[in-house]
């Protein structure tokens, strides 16, 4: 599963508990005319893609991430995740470069050249401690400073949350890997279907307590997921957050504990985030 996925729905999870309430799900003519406001016309497919999705995260993922986060030394989780985030330096490179960012794309640039050398093959983020620190674009970043539309809310079967510009994102996105390439020429077809699972594995153990403690504090976990896909997109859109960068605040209603999250805060408080607006 894409690696930008499965961090986007991460994010989400993060960026849910900052959410004061979420209104229960209206019925009839109201839903439809709720739908519309809410950018999601294809309401009715998504909550129930995104119910299956829940249980296939239940019955498996979950369960593999559990086993992983509580087996695996926290050194070589860190080493692994480093590993991961170093492969797809090229990709964010190549929106830096798009998106005609010449600061970010040299920064892209130097992590890269840093930890593939002295970070041994990025197992080591050798480059954030020189002064170098990691961030995110992908394609559907791209398109979106490029002036193109989100379109509606989409729930993907397994990849979860996203929307046309983003779906076309994800396919761009794979064809600017070099890494895939790489892999086909060498006869390793399956070492990107490996890749995308152990990126999906490692984030996924990450949130295994926000998550469900969320999902219980919600009152429709549906739309807090829809909402807060939208804010952090607007916000990495922006690059008012970087990746990785999780909050070190009270979230107030308890769902989640600020002190429990590793890594810096957001580089703008909270309440910056959820007034950004949707997704462009």
């Amino acid at each position: 599963m894409p690696t930008t996925v499965i961090k986007r729905l991460a994010a989400c999870v993060l960026v849910s508990a900052t959410l004061t309430a979420c209104a229960a799900t209206p019925s009839g003519n109201d839903a439809s005319v709720q739908s519309m406001r809410d950018n999601d016309p294809l309401e009715t497919y998504n909550r129930a893609m995104f119910q299956v999705n829940d249980a296939i995260d239940t019955v498996l993922i979950r369960p593999v991430a559990w086993t992983y986060k509580n087996v695996v030394p926290g050194h070589f989780q860190y080493q692994i995740d480093s590993f991961l985030n170093n492969l797809s330096a090229p990709v964010v490179l190549a929106n830096d470069i798009l998106q005609g960012n010449p600061d970010r794309a040299f920064n892209t640039f130097m992590r890269f050249m840093l930890n593939s050398t002295f970070g041994l093959a990025g197992i080591n983020d050798f480059a954030a401690e020189a002064g170098f620190p990691r961030h995110e674009e992908d394609f559907g970043q791209t398109l979106a400073v490029w002036g193109v539309q989100d379109g509606p809310y989409l729930v993907l079967p397994i990849l979860g949350p996203s929307n046309p510009r983003d779906t076309v994102g994800m396919v761009v996105d794979s064809f600017l890997d070099p890494f895939n390439y790489l892999a086909r020429a060498n006869s390793a077809e399956a070492f990107p279907w490996g890749r995308r699972v152990a990126s999906g594995i490692d984030t996924r153990a990450e949130l295994i307590p926000q998550y469900e403690n969320l999902k219980e504090e919600s009152v429709d976990f549906y739309a807090t997921i829809r909402s807060a896909y939208r804010q952090r997109r607007a916000a990495e859109i922006d690059n008012i957050t970087e990746s990785g960068d999780l909050p070190e605040y009270d979230f107030g209603n308890g769902a989640m504990d600020g002190a429990a999250f590793d890594g810096d805060a957001f580089d703008a408080p909270a309440e910056e985030i959820q007034e950004g607006g949707q997704a462009q």
